[in-house]
């Protein structure tokens, strides 16, 4: 596969393969924004796009942009809240990617867009990723804490680089509680998501999160429940990639079946094994 010849520096190994496909994948099944995880969704009419731009607008709001703001997008996917911000919110974002494919399409897009000035790119992985403190107004993780192994590390990163009175937005899937996790997570639908989509991060019980996240120094703002939202995009993946199925195996032979595994194996927990929330922290001191 021959990466955008944007993408093509700076190499960078070890990111995980699911997400380094070629972008042309996840334009079969994803809303025209790319975004690749939980939507919005505000009425039984509401379609996938239309959710994905509220959750969008809503983030934007959560964290309080405004045009001039500075957003570091850690783990940022197809650049979705990236170029969001720089072009609805006036923003300055820095975008975090350890996939130089998702790095050749944000600069892309963006160039497209007019805010190429706006937006860097960095391909790294969050254990390597060095960030000048106290530079930015908010910082999102949206959808990709579950594939970082040190979630305090993290935090400790988000808090450093935050201004005073910065937000943290955190979104993800997380194991209902500690007892969950320890019966479920060896299980081998669990590990083929954990080591063939996470590329071997893990989903953790909310409490791990929130414990990481004031250990680090932030007050909790709200927590919000969105796995309803979650069941309800993950069906429209899947109306997505049975309706394209020949595109995307045309692409790799069995991808559409692989894809349908995944979104099969978490919509079935929803509830009973895991839930997924929005976690919004502020530096208060």
């Amino acid at each position: 596969m021959t990466a955008p010849a944007a993408s093509r520096l700076p190499e960078v190994p070890e990111t995980n393969q699911h997400y380094d496909q070629d972008p042309a994948v996840f334009e079969q099944f994803l809303d025209p924004r790319m975004k690749y995880t939980c939507g919005l969704y505000e009425s039984e009419a509401d379609d996938l796009a239309t959710a994905q731009e509220t959750k969008l607008r809503w983030i934007a709001d959560t964290l309080g942009l405004r045009p001039g703001a500075r957003l570091l997008d850690i783990g940022c996917g197809w650049g979705s809240l990236s170029l969001y911000a720089a072009e609805e919110r006036g923003c300055r974002v820095t975008a975090v990617s350890p996939a130089p494919h998702q790095r050749g399409y944000i600069m892309d897009r963006a160039a497209r867009q007019g805010v190429a000035d706006r937006i860097e790119v960095v391909t790294e992985r969050v254990e390597r990723l060095s960030v000048p403190e106290r530079a930015h107004d908010a910082v999102a993780l949206v959808g990709s804490s579950a594939h970082m192994k040190d979630i305090g590390q993290v935090m400790r990163l988000c808090w450093s680089a935050l201004r005073r009175g910065g937000r943290l937005y955190l979104s993800d899937s997380c194991y209902r509680n500690t007892a969950r996790h320890t019966e479920f997570a060896e299980r081998d639908g669990s590990v083929f998501v954990r080591d063939s989509i996470f590329g071997g991060g893990e989903m953790r019980p909310l409490s791990v999160l929130v414990a990481a996240a004031e250990d680090a120094g932030f007050s909790i703002e709200a927590v919000r429940d969105l796995t309803d939202d979650y069941a309800r995009t993950i069906d429209a993946w899947m109306r997505n990639v049975e309706d394209r199925a020949d595109r995307l195996d045309a692409i790799e032979p069995g991808l559409s079946a692989k894809l349908l595994r995944y979104f099969e194996i978490a919509n079935a927990g929803w509830g009973f094994t895991t839930k997924h929330y929005a976690l919004v922290c502020r530096k208060a001191r």
